[in-house]
């Protein structure tokens, strides 16, 4: 199965999980992106893989017109109701693929995506893309978990995270966004990092880990070496694994 028709099958079979999920609900990224979405002023904005809907929510409050887009119909669906339901009326639903968007070019004012792109299996792809049908002058704002710029850091966190979820194809470093953004076009203006905290048990209950492979999960990361397990912020109580943390990363940028 290649890493489409799993994202489809993962998040379709786990879509209600993510709309009530606290992590991907609330959060101090939301309140600092709907302060960069008041200043841009805009008129219509996509959001590129919308999953809960927690993204739309916020820029809804700040746009006249927003375009939710998933390629999961469950999740689409659970998204919609979730923002009916918060007495949203300025949201259109769109199911299709972030890597070959069907809008024209310059059509939206502002392009956002949170908490996605570490699916996608053609980053370069995705943010040609969200170029193409941002006006000239709008801005892409991209919000996702990011790697360590460490080959070994990088290479464990995405290994978990991909046997946690084989839905998950990489989350990039903060460097190589950098790059692949400025490569298309675009002039990064702001970038923010923090530590991303995650609660082992609500982390694996998200995407229904098989018991068998959390327990291999558990044991993996428990066994890293101190160092390892510093930087990678590793908690345990009474030889059980409490959490974990990675990195998050924020980074508004402008079509020049």
């Amino acid at each position: 199965m290649d890493i489409k028709n799993q994202v489809m099958v993962q998040f379709g079979a786990n879509a209600a999980n993510y709309v009530n999920s606290p992590r991907h609900a609330s959060g101090n990224d939301l309140n600092i992106l709907s302060e960069w979405v008041k200043q841009e002023q805009a008129v219509s904005a996509l959001d590129i893989a919308t999953g809960g809907g927690h993204c739309a929510l916020a820029l809804a409050a700040n746009v006249r017109e927003v375009t939710t887009l998933d390629m999961t119909p469950e999740m689409l669906r659970e998204a919609e109701a979730f923002l009916n339901g918060k007495g949203c009326t300025n949201i259109k639903y769109v199911q299709g693929d972030a890597e070959n968007l069907p809008f024209k070019d310059e059509e939206f004012d502002l392009v956002v995506c949170r908490i996605a792109a570490h699916h996608f299996p053609d980053a370069d792809r995705f943010v040609q893309e969200a170029v193409r049908v941002l006006k000239s002058g709008g801005s892409f704002i991209l919000m996702d978990n990011i790697a360590h710029e460490s080959d070994l850091i990088d290479k464990l966190y995405n290994d978990v995270e991909k046997r946690r979820d084989p839905s998950h194809f990489r989350a990039w470093k903060k460097t190589e966004w950098i790059r692949r953004i400025e490569l298309a076009g675009l002039r990064v203006e702001q970038l923010l990092q923090s530590g991303k905290p995650f609660e082992f048990e609500s982390w694996c209950a998200r995407m229904n880990v098989p018991e068998q492979v959390k327990k291999q999960l558990e044991t993996d990361m428990l066994g890293w070496s101190p160092e390892l397990q510093k930087q990678l912020g590793v908690k345990s109580e009474h030889g059980k694994l409490v959490g974990f943390e990675g990195s998050y990363m924020m980074l508004k940028s402008r079509k020049v």
